[in-house]
């Protein structure tokens, strides 16, 4: 009787966990992501009829030049200019684009630009982050923070 219930429970507890494995598996990319280069951490989570994508942890938090926390200094808007970096929303519109893919706008902390973008699940730990200026695209390859 006790491997007959040993048995049921493993079934159980499998069925149960199948939801959570196919969500990841079939391309979502809520949870927190690494930067390919390993400098911020962005969480990235359902809002609206899409995602948003917020800055959670920087590598370097501090701006050496100030002491002070990093803040949004690239951006040509100077009210925006003195935003903290922790806290940041990167990605903008992004809607549904087909599975595991989204579109929209993702703003670059780097320049202070906001691009066309493109974001896609390539599997339970990838995430390709691409932005567009007309027909030239780059992007970079995040990872799945925690794992």
């Amino acid at each position: 009787m006790a491997g007959r219930f040993g048995f049921l429970a493993l079934v159980l507890l499998a069925l149960f966990a199948a939801p959570a494995a196919y969500a990841q598996a079939d391309g979502e990319p809520m949870g927190v992501w690494l930067t390919q280069a390993g400098d911020a951490k962005v969480k990235v989570s359902k809002c609206g009829g899409g995602i948003c994508g917020v800055i959670v942890w920087l590598k370097e938090p501090i701006d050496p030049a100030t002491g002070k926390p990093a803040v949004d200094d690239k951006n040509p808007n100077p009210t925006l200019a003195r935003r903290p970096m922790i806290g940041l929303p990167l990605f903008t519109g992004m809607r549904p684009a087909g599975s595991g893919k989204w579109s929209g706008q993702i703003y670059n902390a780097d320049d202070g630009n906001v691009y066309a973008s493109n974001v896609s699940v390539l599997g339970p730990d990838t995430l390709r982050v691409e932005g567009c200026v007309g027909i030239l695209c780059g992007g970079e390859t995040w990872s799945r923070a925690g794992r």
